[in-house]
């Protein structure tokens, strides 16, 4: 995460916690990529990892910015849709960074949700 986001996000919040590592039952995460094989790779485990309602913001640097980059809004969409997420929002970060919103497909929840359940069993057991 860049310096300038990460310090916006934990000004003023005393009981946020930034995870370096992926846990099961993520129900948000922000990552921040220039690449597109690290896009698609990022995306492929925090799916298997996101709650069924869960979220994950995707943020790339804006062509503006002059930050190389081969990520794009469109590249985004075509990477995560083929994997059932879709985008819902879509913001300004700060002056470097544009970011979608992306959720599962409504009518992917109940088998992710089942997925999840199953996995957990296996754990457990």
């Amino acid at each position: 995460m860049p310096q300038s986001v990460s310090d916006e996000i934990t000004a003023g919040v005393d009981d946020l916690v930034l995870l370096p590592t992926l846990e099961t039952g993520v129900s948000t995460a922000h990552i921040f990529v220039t690449g597109q094989s690290e896009l698609s790779d990022l995306l492929g485990k925090l799916r298997m990892k996101l709650d069924a309602d869960g979220m994950i913001w995707v943020s790339w640097p804006k062509k503006a910015s002059k930050v190389p980059s081969e990520v794009t809004e469109d590249k985004v969409r075509e990477i995560c849709l083929p994997m059932g997420l879709v985008d819902i929002k879509v913001c300004a970060v700060d002056a470097v960074w544009s970011g979608l919103k992306l959720v599962i497909r409504k009518e992917l929840r109940a088998a992710h949700r089942q997925l999840q359940q199953a996995a957990r069993e296996i754990a457990e057991s």
